[in-house]
């Protein structure tokens, strides 16, 4: 009841019983604008249904996907848009999303608002590891909002810490101190 902020995604939504748990706690979490529930929508193998995904999508007011995550989920919410970009703006009407993060690997990364669009290209850094970079840039995110920072700001600060995780060995390296929120 005191969350200010919630990450869930499709994956643990695999059975039934997690799935039940995400959606009582989301549930229980209070309501406002400042509350961030975050879809980091995840489609794995065929560990998802386009029931999870509407019903998760119901349930979140920020969804973060990949390139790769958006055509699935075009073709399976039968999206009208004729790009990435115009899908993930009707995303956000038809499902009243305040934030949409679209990543695009080294093709750069997107932040939608109903108001505003943020592009950040990848920084090209020397990539050691890729894994955690996702999770990084969401924690990233999500802090930085949390702080109430402006959506530019915060994506910079995503990206950031993003490119930094991919220049290390595994998913969970020490952020220096330069670095931190």
């Amino acid at each position: 009841r005191n969350t200010a902020a919630v990450c869930f995604g499709t994956l643990a939504q695999r059975n039934e019983v997690s799935r039940s748990t995400i959606i009582q706690f989301i549930n229980a979490m209070p309501e406002g604008n400042n509350i961030l529930k975050i879809y980091d929508i995840n489609l794995r193998q065929n560990f998802y249904s386009k029931e999870i995904i509407e019903h998760s999508l119901s349930l979140c007011n920020i969804l973060k996907i990949n390139d790769d995550e958006i055509k699935i989920v075009t073709d399976e919410l039968k999206l009208t848009g004729i790009n990435m970009i115009e899908n993930c703006q009707e995303l956000i009407r038809r499902y009243k999303l305040q934030i949409l993060i679209l990543t695009c690997g080294e093709n750069g990364s997107y932040i939608f608002t109903p108001s505003e669009q943020s592009y950040l290209p990848t920084p090209k850094v020397d990539v050691a590891d890729t894994v955690g970079a996702g999770d990084s840039f969401t924690a990233a995110f999500t802090a930085s909002i949390l702080q109430e920072a402006p959506i530019k700001e915060a994506h910079k600060k995503a990206v950031d810490i993003s490119a930094f995780v991919c220049t290390q060995h595994g998913a969970m390296p020490a952020i220096p101190e330069s670095m931190r929120l």
